[in-house]
């Protein structure tokens, strides 16, 4: 029994939808059937008309002219014969007129519209049927007519007086159409082949379009469809992460709310069937969206003012390719924490170098203690004293705020440890800035500081500047060195995806460069990358602030 179902299409208590568009279809064929028998039968009747009618035309002006039937109808014109003359003087003219023909009726009608003569007997002395006949005017005329309720094909053809040529009556020739039943007995061979053939070319058709539409939805039934469908709908939009679909050719095939809502189109009526191009995106994002190729895994990349983690994967059906899917994760408050991180990790390295350097100050004092070098303590510790001091001076007198020249001192010993000069240029000036802006200048510092410091870690003569100039309500920063530099095609990617070879934090990738972008771009202001007189990369920063009352 379940094969059975299965084979007709039942499923789950309800047709399928192929089963249904199978019944559909045989219902159509059953109407077009229907609808040939019609229009054959309608042309059997118009043919019937139009050869039957030329028949009773024949037959009835043959009559009309028959000298016997003039005869009479001139004797009673000349008041020779009464008005209503014997039937059975004209009755031979009349089955004279049937035996040529297939007529089922010929009849003498006088010009009141009598019936003098007629082969049915009962209708003599009746009032004739002539329809819209005009022949009692003189004139011939064929159409359709009713008598008795049934519809005949008739010609009413006019008798002329021998004598002067003036009407006298008409002779009406009638055949009554064959009936429904008669016509379809007559045709019915041919029409049962033509009929057969055509229910089953369509039934084979329909078979053919229910397999396929049965094999391309699975078997599930119109319900179960819609219900997929309403499921998937609240799935999509019940999902926080985004989920962005987008055809071969480019266009979006699908979009939740939350994907809207991260790359910023909320306020976009539709972005479903439109281009990704066309959705006012940057050309980075365009490309993780529809890019082509290999899946992309934990892709970082920022998104106006949020950083937000790309993973796309192709979508295929029956191994053809449709598409890509992608989904998208803002991880904005995330980076926010591993910003907080990277600074303590940021104090602790300095800690650490700082301590390092202060270990190796202190064994080499210990070593010149025990073997009585006073001399050489006392001048070693003028020097790194002197040196200190020097650092802080000339650092302090430029950034006025503790932070920040703090943080520059701090880099300066890690990088004093790694071997690499940093070096503060001399036009460098800062004022004291709102804690909040501080936070975020000394996070980008540090990490463009950082960068500089491991590229330019493995060359000659290992050289970092940095130069801070606040003009006005804006600061800007460049940090360039003498490293290897950037290629030119990696200068946007490497503000999209974390390039950093540092340990990941947190399970994610290097995040330092695009954590730049992503403060800077909060700030509106900008960060961006070129080749340094140097040799290295130059990075050059622009961040808008807000002075604290009273600075100059």
């Amino acid at each position: 029994m379940s094969s059975l179902r299965s084979r007709i299409g039942w499923r789950r208590g309800e047709l399928t939808l192929a089963a249904k568009v199978l019944l559909l279809q045989l219902a159509v064929i059953a109407f077009l059937l229907i609808a040939v028998g019609v229009l054959s039968i309608r042309q059997s009747n118009a043919d019937f008309a139009d050869d039957q009618g030329a028949q009773m035309r024949s037959v009835a002006e043959y009559v009309a002219t028959l000298p016997g039937v003039r005869g009479q109808l001139q004797s009673v014109a000349d008041g020779e014969a009464p008005a209503s003359t014997n039937p059975q003087l004209l009755a031979p003219y009349v089955e004279q007129g049937v035996s040529l023909s297939s007529a089922t009726d010929v009849m003498v009608v006088s010009l009141d519209g009598v019936v003098l003569a007629a082969t049915d007997p009962s209708r003599v002395g009746d009032q004739a049927d002539l329809g819209d006949s005009d022949g009692l005017e003189g004139r011939g005329w064929t159409g359709d007519v009713e008598p008795d309720g049934e519809r005949a094909v008739a010609h009413h053809a006019p008798i002329l007086s021998e004598v002067d040529g003036s009407l006298l009556g008409i002779v009406a020739a009638e055949q009554t159409y064959p009936s429904v039943a008669d016509q379809v007995a007559t045709a019915a061979p041919d029409l049962a082949l033509f009929l057969g053939l055509g229910a089953l070319l369509g039934l084979a058709g329909t078979w053919v379009v229910s397999r396929m539409v049965r094999r391309s939805t699975r078997g599930l039934g119109t319900t179960e469809l819609a219900n997929l469908a309403d499921h998937r709908e609240a799935l999509l939009h019940a999902i926080r992460e985004g989920v962005v679909g987008v055809g071969t050719d480019g266009r979006v095939t699908v979009m939740n709310d939350a994907a809207r809502a991260t790359l910023g189109l909320e306020h976009d009526p539709d972005p479903v069937g439109r281009p990704v191009a066309d959705l006012g995106l940057d050309p980075h994002v365009v490309a993780l969206l529809t890019g082509q190729g290999d899946d992309i895994h934990d892709a970082l990349a920022l998104v106006g003012t949020r950083a937000v983690v790309f993973n796309r994967g192709s979508a295929s059906t029956g191994g053809r390719g449709i598409g890509t899917v992608t989904t998208l994760r803002d991880r904005t408050e995330l980076v926010s924490l591993q910003n907080q991180l990277s600074s303590n990790l940021s104090i602790t390295d300095t800690l650490r170098a700082q301590t390092h350097e202060f270990d190796n100050r202190l064994h080499t004092i210990s070593g010149l203690v025990q073997l009585e070098e006073y001399d050489e303590v006392a001048a070693l510790v003028g020097t790194l004293t002197r040196h200190r001091a020097d650092v802080s001076e000339r650092v302090s007198k430029r950034l006025l705020d503790p932070a920040v020249a703090a943080l520059v001192i701090a880099k300066d010993a890690v990088a004093d440890e790694r071997g690499v000069t940093l070096e503060l240029d001399p036009g460098s000036r800062l004022p004291a800035l709102p804690p909040d802006e501080v936070a975020d200048l000394t996070t980008v510092l540090g990490n463009l500081v950082d960068n500089a410091v491991d590229a330019a870690a493995g060359s000659e003569d290992p050289l970092v500047e940095l130069w801070i100039l606040a003009d006005g309500d804006t600061v800007h920063v460049r940090v360039r060195d003498n490293g290897p530099g950037v290629p030119e095609d990696l200068r946007d990617a490497i503000f999209v995806r974390g390039f950093s070879t540092k340990p990941e934090v947190l399970g994610g990738r290097g995040i330092g460069l695009p954590l730049v972008r992503l403060i800077c771009a909060q700030r509106g202001g900008s960060v961006t990358v070129d080749a340094a007189d140097t040799g290295g990369a130059e990075f050059l920063v622009t961040m808008p602030i807000n002075r604290q009352d009273g600075e100059p």
